[in-house]
């Protein structure tokens, strides 16, 4: 999606989403959305994969309630590139509550991104910290459903903080 997005459910496509994703662990994780990112963008799967881990070691993306957003830049990208897999089983992430992970979104955005890279991370971050939706994204048994939960989520009224 160009930005300018006004929702969490516009940084997403149709190819965007996996529902059941089985990963042993944080790397896997992270490997599996690398990869689906690397084809959406033509950037190096191994070259992602780094970026993350770079990310991943100087702090955890896991900001608890089982969601990590582990994210990075790249020079040229034109848009938000947004990966979101809901894992089978939750891994340990070192989320910042000690809690497993199940829901992970992976998010890339140009080097020149600047606050839109910032935007994009608050948008998602208040999303999921929703409890009603998360449990939304939560029950979605395959990509449509997920994308529709993020349709209902987007169109929620916001609770109080």
């Amino acid at each position: 999606m160009p930005y300018g997005f006004t929702g969490f459910d516009d940084l997403v496509d149709a190819a965007g989403y996996g529902v059941g994703v089985a990963c042993i662990d944080k790397a896997a994780a992270l490997q599996w959305l690398a990869a689906r990112a690397a084809a959406r963008t033509g950037i190096d799967v191994g070259a992602i994969a780094e970026r993350l881990a770079l990310r991943e070691a100087s702090g955890s993306t896991g900001f608890g309630g089982g969601v990590a957003i582990p994210h990075a830049r790249f020079a040229g990208l034109a848009t938000v590139v947004v990966e979101i897999a809901v894992l089978a089983v939750p891994v340990d992430f070192g989320a910042i509550d000690d809690q497993p992970v199940d829901v992970v979104v992976l998010m890339l955005s140009s080097d020149a991104a600047g606050a839109d890279h910032l935007k994009a991370l608050a948008r998602i971050s208040r999303t999921l910290r929703d409890p009603a939706r998360l449990a939304a994204v939560r029950a979605a048994g395959d990509g449509l459903a997920l994308c529709a939960a993020l349709r209902v989520a987007a169109e929620a009224p916001r609770q109080a903080a």
